[in-house]
């Protein structure tokens, strides 16, 4: 997994580097699959930007957030790709196995 921090008009700093991945392992922890993700962090006079484009096996992510705190945008970031995440995991699995068994078990 290939993970890009670029800055618009903002130099990215190690200590931002760091926390963005260690953020990242929570979204690794539901779903392992992810090729590759491309953040972009941005600052616009007093609201700072996060945004990020994640590729996951056929499927393409984005979100993005706006905060007054870079590191806060950056957690509300993680959070709107944890839910897409997961979204996608319900999605890929079969809801209709266990009624698929208890039919079968009735007759």
């Amino acid at each position: 997994m290939q993970i890009d921090i670029t800055g618009h008009q903002l130099d990215v700093t190690t200590s931002m580097r760091d926390y963005f991945t260690s953020k990242f392992e929570r979204i690794k922890r539901h779903f392992d699959q992810v090729i590759n993700v491309h953040a972009i962090l941005s600052v616009e006079k007093l609201s700072h930007k996060a945004e990020a484009t994640m590729h996951i096996n056929g499927k393409t992510l984005f979100a993005e957030s706006t905060q007054e705190d870079l590191y806060s945008a950056i957690d509300l970031l993680m959070d709107k790709l944890d839910k897409q995440v997961r979204r996608h995991k319900d999605k890929m699995t079969n809801k209709h196995r266990g009624e698929a068994l208890k039919y079968t078990m009735e007759q």
